[in-house]
């Protein structure tokens, strides 16, 4: 009986966590917890076992196989990158040092265009489009794409959604037309395909050719096919500008309609005409949530926007694809027109306009060597030492590089900034890749929200400014958008939850990355761990890759994963 008495105290406190034997793969002691669902932060020590959180508490007596000295440090679940563009750089370079030195550890693709589904038209497309990174297509659906980094070997966790003009290129091509009954069928069966393989819904991105011509009612069928696996819908909306209510409009039309969450990606009013939109649109959001919509938003901590040159041009030139495009420009009688159309939009995001001009555009990446000279350089000063007019540069610039040209646009309010991150429902995401300030990444400029945007939430915006407290900027990285994307067991500090784990210096975190000079890592965050493996020590990486596809609701393998 007193046998019997001994084995059941033994195994209580080893269930516990805080038995003599202690074995835990990692401990992190001493530290500030912040749990991720925004509560003020506390001592206690986190235990690691496998790639799980084991226990959380006070564990003085526990040992470890290696045990992390947290004292002075925030100790914090992995941050969540809303909206990352790391689908290339993470098969050249899976470390994603870029982002992973912020302490982010999970990159969600999708804005419009997902690496999958594809068909062959496509492939070929992808390949030809490709910049200095040059890769083989080895896969066809999301799912697949996914799998195939995790089994190259990258440092965060992935995830994606479907894209919306993914699924309408594989279906209808370039051509500005409605869907068919037949198209737009085919195109839902994509979707439900791709929540299955675990996409996190559908995403777009509405002010490119060919995603602008996709009406609502399109966009409504599709959401609804995610909606039936759970997922949800989020958009770069159809406008950030003029028409910036009524894009913002479209979107709740489409959370109602659907029946699904929605989110506005990298949540903006776009040029100084429009700054005063942004009370109106946050009224908008807020109005749906009281109906009972989740409508949420992200966004980046810079007022510059970056995309392409194609941005700047009118939708017609562009459709029937790149070739198409690029084609149409040669032509003199069309060129003149959309130089005239640059000069004067009717509608649409009126991208030099919204920047103040040519000197609020910034070249920031080619694809022909020759023309890597202007990297870094504005639009205006280009065009003066060529001795042309900016809207002739544009075009120029796009047929000589065979490319939509990268750009940076100063179009955003430092106001608006403010406005929107104090707002419960905001997340971030850096709309950037994940790179290293190395090799062929040196080749192109990239914006500083590449390297700094999450470490620039807590220098600029919880110590400098104090608008929000470091608890709730930990909440807006981590739970919040977790709960969102519906993850499971990601985003919190809790036990059972993956030990995606950073531990980071709350005075010292620090953005170096600036518009000159983009490519510099952010300082501060001392410790990343992945699935529980330690991917950065000491502000260094281990060479680690353990990161994993994080599956969205609709995933069919939950119950065979272990």
């Amino acid at each position: 009986m007193n046998r019997r008495l001994i084995a059941l105290v033994a195994a209580l406190a080893l269930a516990a966590g805080c038995g003599a034997r202690g074995d835990y793969d990692v401990l992190i002691k001493g530290g500030t917890v912040y749990d991720g669902a925004g509560a003020p932060g506390f001592p206690a020590d986190v235990a690691i076992e496998g790639d799980r959180i084991a226990a959380i508490g006070d564990l003085k007596k526990a040992r470890a196989d290696k045990v992390i000295d947290a004292t002075g440090m925030a100790v914090a679940p992995g941050f969540i990158n809303m909206l990352s563009w790391a689908v290339d750089d993470l098969i050249h370079d899976g470390r994603s040092l870029g982002d992973l030195r912020q302490g982010v550890t999970l990159e969600v693709f999708g804005e419009g265009v997902s690496w999958g589904p594809l068909n062959d038209a496509m492939k070929a497309e992808f390949k030809e489009r490709q910049s200095n990174i040059k890769y083989d297509i080895e896969w066809t659906t999301l799912g697949e794409y996914l799998d195939y980094l995790e089994r190259r070997g990258v440092s965060t966790n992935v995830a994606s959604f479907v894209g919306a003009t993914s699924v309408r290129i594989h279906e209808i091509g370039y051509d500005n037309r409605p869907a068919t009954p037949e198209e737009l069928d085919r195109m839902q069966e994509l979707v439900r395909a791709a929540m299955r393989e675990g996409a996190l819904g559908v995403g777009s991105s509405l002010i490119y050719a060919p995603a602008n011509f996709a009406s609502t009612e399109e966009l409504i069928a599709l959401a609804k096919a995610a909606g039936e696996f759970g997922g949800m819908y989020i958009s770069h909306i159809r406008n950030e500008s003029g028409q910036l209510l009524e894009a913002v409009d479209e979107l709740i039309r489409i959370a109602r309609e659907a029946g699904v969450p929605a989110e506005i990606y990298h949540l903006k009013a776009s040029g100084r005409a429009n700054w005063d939109k942004m009370d109106a649109v946050i009224a908008k959001v807020e109005d749906a949530r009281r109906e009972g919509l989740a409508v949420t938003a992200d966004m980046y901590v810079y007022p510059a926007s970056s995309t392409g040159l194609d941005a700047a041009m009118p939708l017609w030139v562009q459709e029937g694809g790149h070739d198409a495009w690029v084609a149409r420009l040669k032509d003199p009688e069309i060129r003149k027109r959309v130089a005239e159309e640059i000069r004067n939009p009717a509608g649409g995001e009126a991208g030099f306009h919204n920047a103040g001009g040519a000197d609020g555009v910034l070249l920031i990446g080619f694809k022909n060597p020759a023309l890597r000279k202007y990297t870094g350089r504005t639009l205006a000063s280009v065009a003066a030492e060529r001795g042309t007019t900016p809207e002739d540069a544009a075009i120029d610039l796009v047929v000589e590089d065979n490319s939509r040209v990268d750009v940076v646009y100063f179009t955003m309010s430092e106001e608006n900034l403010l406005r929107q991150i104090v707002r419960p429902w905001v997340s971030f995401g850096s709309d950037g890749g994940s790179m290293a300030p190395e090799g062929a990444f040196l080749e192109k400029s990239t914006h500083p929200r590449a390297y700094g945007n999450f470490a620039r939430v807590f220098a600029k915006y919880v110590r400098e400014e104090g608008a929000i407290t470091l608890e709730e900027a930990i909440r807006k990285l981590t739970f919040s958008p977790a709960l969102n994307l519906k993850l499971k067991d990601r985003g919190r500090l809790s036990e059972g939850y993956y030990a995606d784990v950073v531990v980071f210096d709350p005075a010292a975190i620090q953005d170096h990355a600036t518009f000159d000079k983009p490519h510099q890592l952010a300082t501060g965050v001392r410790d990343v761990f992945v699935n529980g493996v330690l991917t950065i020590e000491n502000e260094r990486h281990t060479g680690a890759k353990a990161g994993r596809v994080a599956r969205g609701p609709g995933w069919t393998g939950w119950e065979t994963q272990r």
